[in-house]
């Protein structure tokens, strides 16, 4: 029977054991953050949280700091920092139109071969720029195929609803070296009660797209509007049907939402082929993968804005496509040469922590931008990434890039009219069970801090006031 009591009596240890644990963070925590986790139902044993003034040897707080936790969108600042400094903020990526086909009389009397470095925000407006370029150009009529090199990257081959089911979403769209226009449609929903009746525009109107409304109107409050609607797609990956059903109040102003319903290479083609025409332009071929042959010739190319302003959209508003776009980007021009995959991106930037004496062991990275429900790093360790960060060449262009509380970007609407208000640039993450902030804090007495807070628990969507209160909290001190 002796033996039967030890398994029982170290049961018994770890168990109080972790009451005592959990009693000793509740008494660390500051009082309104303790309130408010405990108001949510989380607990301690949930969370990891990291201050430290950034001249300070010490941290301020340090609460389950060294637990590896789903930081969510906060994982950009690890991507980011890195494209920053391994990049350079003035870095710009390319795309290029080809070909080795003779033109005479403005006819290309063959292939038209567009190549793409991975540009994380080549905007409608951009490739209508770039094509204007090549008709500037003396090129009016392409007798051949739209060749599309996309090699900078390793085809991407994951499903786009295996994160949430939501495929059609534009933030779970795939990477891609030639991503244009996030490869989405924008659709407007537009009400007219004296009709009692909803048009739907479609924003570029591609004819391959066929938007069908089966909405029902109704006189419910506006609300969250866009949670009504079931959209549906059937693809054929040439063309598409987008099915709109649910409902839509009457009483909603305009509104509009973007959906990703094609592939690449289609959307690519579609996008061109309508852009072409309506430039003065002849094109009626096909769409093939390939690569640009050595005898080719350039026709005409575009620049992105710098890495700076790029970096500036991934934090202020959390772009999930952009941030894998400059992470595969990592792994294609810094690491073994292209193409850029997540192995040779997560490679890379661990290669770069190292060589800092940034040592993360728990850090895992899916793809670099957080939308993961495997990534993992510490308070602690995103803590001393801000802190690295805070004493590099790219402070200013790495904190320039977070949202400013009550401002813009992700923290616009929270803590409006507190004295934080203006004095904090903070990262946000939310998935379905994990929520963070991270960045800096300028307090009241003029310290700047760095601040990580992680929740990773069922009841993490109603952490927002306990990290609201810290936040507060710090700055009052």
């Amino acid at each position: 029977m002796r033996g039967l009591r030890w398994p029982i009596t170290i049961t018994a240890c770890l168990w109080c054991y972790a009451i005592t644990a959990t009693a000793q963070d509740i008494a660390d925590l500051p009082p309104p953050v303790a309130a408010a986790l405990t108001q949510a139902g989380i607990p301690p044993t949930s969370i990891g949280l990291y201050v430290q003034d950034v001249d300070a040897d010490k941290p301020l707080l340090a609460i389950g700091a060294e637990r590896a936790l789903n930081p969510a969108s906060a994982m950009k600042l690890v991507t980011t920092y890195a494209g920053l400094s391994l990049l350079g903020p003035a870095y710009t990526w390319k795309t290029e139109i080809y070909s080795d086909a003779p033109l005479r009389n403005g006819v290309l009397k063959g292939d038209l071969i567009i190549k793409g470095y991975g540009d994380p925000q080549l905007t409608l407006e951009d490739f209508w720029l770039l094509l204007s370029e090549l008709r500037q150009r003396g090129v009016r009529k392409i007798r051949g195929d739209l060749v599309l090199d996309r090699s900078y990257f390793e085809p991407a081959t994951a499903d786009p609803a295996r994160f949430d089911n939501e495929p059609a979403r534009p933030y779970n769209t795939l990477p891609d070296a030639l991503l244009v226009n996030f490869k989405a449609v924008r659709l407007e929903f537009i009400p007219d009660p004296g009709r009692h009746a909803l048009t739907i525009l479609t924003s570029p109107p591609l004819p391959q797209i066929r938007v069908r409304n089966h909405i029902v109107l109704d006189n419910e409050p506006c609300g969250d509007w866009a949670k009504r609607l079931k959209p549906t797609v059937t693809d054929d990956g040439a063309n598409a049907q987008l099915l709109i059903s649910g409902n839509y109040s009457i009483t909603c102003e305009e509104q509009e939402r973007e959906y990703s319903v094609l592939d690449h290479p289609h959307y690519v083609h579609a996008l061109l082929t309508l852009l072409w025409r309506e430039l003065g332009g002849i094109f009626n071929g096909g769409v093939r993968d390939g690569k640009v042959p050595p005898t080719a010739r350039l026709l005409a190319a575009h620049q992105s804005r710098p890495l700076a302003e790029t970096v500036r959209d991934i934090n202020k508003f959390s772009n999930n496509v952009m941030a894998r776009q400059l992470f595969l980007t990592l792994g294609a021009s810094t690491g073994e040469g292209p193409p850029g995959t997540v192995n040779n991106a997560a490679h890379v930037v661990q290669q770069w922590l190292m060589q800092k004496g940034l040592v993360f062991p728990e850090l895992t990275m899916e793809n670099g931008s957080g939308l993961s429900r495997t990534d993992h790093i510490s308070a602690k360790s995103l803590g001393t990434l801000l802190l690295d960060a805070f004493r590099s060449p790219v402070m200013s262009e790495l904190m320039a890039s977070l949202p400013i509380v009550a401002v813009d970007g992700t923290m616009r609407k929270r803590l409006l009219g507190t004295g934080v208000a203006g004095q904090a640039h903070i990262k946000t993450g939310l998935l379905e069970d994990a929520r963070s902030v991270a960045g800096y804090l300028l307090d009241g007495h003029g310290h700047r801090l760095v601040v990580v807070f992680l929740v990773n628990h069922p009841n993490a969507g109603d952490a927002q006031s306990a990290q609201d209160a810290l936040l507060e909290w710090l700055y009052a001190r």
